[in-house]
């Protein structure tokens, strides 16, 4: 047997989790909405509905978006989703090791 789970943070619905921070970490590294999509076979219309419903619950927005010019545009990360990032990925892997912490308790 192994643990598995999911943890995410809800507010009026799923707000953020491992999905949304993939997407997100994808985005930053590429600097494209619709480069991050691609990468995991989702529309880009998807996506951007994706970003759209988080922001909204969330209450901030995730992304900067520039459009066409010469170089083409892009998408960036807002220092509010920089922030979530880092916390939901600490809070992820002090979570993680707490889990299996109490897993090997009672499953060791």
């Amino acid at each position: 047997m192994q643990l598995r789970y999911k943890i995410w943070l809800e507010n009026k619905g799923k707000a953020f989790g491992e999905g949304p921070y993939d997407i997100l970490q994808r985005i930053d590294r590429l600097n494209s909405l619709s480069q991050a999509a691609k990468e995991i076979n989702m529309s880009y219309s998807q996506a951007w509905n994706l970003i759209n419903t988080l922001e909204k619950r969330l209450g901030f927005k995730l992304l900067r978006r520039e459009v066409g010019g010469s170089l083409g545009g892009g998408s960036y990360l807002t220092a509010e989703a920089r922030e979530l990032m880092h916390k939901y990925g600490e809070f992820i892997k002090e979570a993680d090791e707490a889990l299996n912490k109490l897993y090997k308790k009672y499953f060791g």
